[in-house]
Parts: structure tokens; sequence; C-alpha cells
């Protein structure tokens, strides 16, 4: 078990989703998961922290059959363009879904690590749908807390993440 629900849950959605000898191309710089997903026998090569609001080369030079975005289309101010110009057939993302009682995230130290959309479901599902996609499976999760308080109490019953796999329509 890894420490964090959200990367058994993802998993367990790759494991269920994504063959071992599909070709991974994961959007952003290498990170705890994308580390993960090779240790448990997937082939992932990562994006290079370019901006992918401005340069999508890392896309047109892949030749992945699999695209997994997982908490990165929320940083996008323009995550339309990305998601038109993926070649794979296959995408597997996930993103925050909008809390009515939680602003949208915003570091205050790094600011690159900003949320520019939190998603509601439909709106995630309808971006898809716009860009050529149809989703085959979909999953979501709480992001309970240990805190103290009344929106930590919320984070147990209402989903936070909300992953899904599609695939290109022709």
């Amino acid at each position: 078990m890894y420490p964090k629900k959200r990367y058994n849950r993802t998993l367990k959605f790759f494991k269920k989703h994504v063959p071992l000898n599909e070709n991974i191309l994961d959007l952003g710089i290498d990170n705890p998961f994308s580390q993960i997903l090779r240790a448990n026998g997937y082939y992932v090569e990562n994006t290079k922290g370019e901006d992918l609001d401005e340069d999508l080369s890392s896309l047109a030079n892949s030749n992945a059959n699999v695209v997994s975005a997982l908490e990165i289309l929320e940083h996008l101010l323009s995550p339309y363009i990305l998601l038109k110009k993926i070649k794979a057939e296959n995408l597997i993302a996930s993103v925050p879904l909008k809390l009515w009682f939680s602003k949208a995230y915003r570091s205050t130290t790094d600011p690159r690590d900003r949320h520019y959309h939190e998603f509601e479901e439909w709106q995630f599902n309808w971006l898809l749908e716009k860009t050529g996609w149809k989703i085959i499976a979909k999953d979501k999760w709480t992001n309970p807390s240990r805190k103290i308080g009344f929106r930590p109490i919320l984070r147990n019953f209402y989903p936070r993440y909300y992953i899904v796999y599609a695939k290109k329509m022709n």
C-alpha cells in the first residue's frame, strides 16, 4: 500500500484499464506516481517541465499510445488545446473536483503551483467530449483530512478526486 489514498486508487484504475505493454506519456515532470507506475511494470516517459500552455512538443514527439494527465490539467489556462493535440488513442486523466466549501488551490510560495480550473464532474466530461474523447470508465473518491473543523469533516463525504479513462473518437 502506498501512503496516499490517491496513489492507491489511481494505480488500481491504471491496472484495470492500461495493459503493461503500453507506452505511457505522463504529462509533468518525473514524480512519485510515475515512479510507482514504473515499479509496477509500466513503461513511462515524462514531459520535461515545459509550460504545456505554450509548448506541446512533447505531445508531438511522443509515440505513446496512452497519455496520463494526473492532477495537471487544472494548472493549465487552456487544457482544451492540449487535449485536442494528443495523438495517443487512450487517456487517463484525473482532476480535483470543485468543492463548494473550499476555494481553488493556490500556493503562496510557488507561483506555478495554482489551480486555474477546478472542475465539476459535468464540466470535465464536457471538456473531454468537446476535445474528441469518449469516456469509457470513471471513478471519484474523497480526500479525508485528519484536521479538526467544518471543512475537514466535509472532506470525508464530498469527493475531491475524479479520474477517467477515455478513448479518442475518430
